[in-house]
């Protein structure tokens, strides 16, 4: 059994030797950069990217997209989530289970409420309600499964 281990000992080292003979380690071309992007040579953060392509969107667009709340599997929670929206004057509206996502319930803010909800105010829902998930999908998109 020495013999065999001593074997294979001997063996692992030719074979390292011998792949160390092949062909050395070259250093790789690199194309520059600028000829890859031509004109584009400015980095963007995404948060930059993501806001000017707000800026640019159409008005009408906004009106397109719904921000949803919620992701519960109980809908006495999206329906407390809904309550509290009204008391925030922002209009919601609880959607039947597996509307959006199979066997969770959520609530639906409508697009002229939605410039209300801030990112202040989502994290204090959060906090209040856990686990509460946003998104933001069409409006027409979304119906309910029957």
């Amino acid at each position: 059994m020495r013999w065999l281990f001593l074997l294979l000992l001997v063996l692992n080292v030719f074979y390292y030797v011998w792949h160390q003979q092949e062909a050395p380690l070259r250093a790789k071309d690199v194309t520059p950069l600028s000829l890859y992007r031509g004109s584009q040579q400015d980095i963007r953060l995404l948060s930059e990217a993501t806001d000017a392509a707000r800026n640019k969107e159409k008005p009408a667009q906004a009106d397109v997209d719904c921000l949803y709340l919620g992701g519960f599997a109980r809908q006495d929670i999206a329906q407390a989530i809904e309550r509290r929206l009204g008391g925030m004057d922002i209009k919601g509206q609880s959607l039947p289970k597996g509307s959006v996502e199979p066997g969770v319930f959520w609530v639906r803010v409508a697009p002229e409420s939605r410039v209300l909800l801030d990112d202040s105010k989502l994290q204090n829902l959060s906090k209040e309600f856990n686990e509460l998930k946003h998104k933001i999908m069409p409006c027409e998109g979304v119906a309910p499964v029957e």
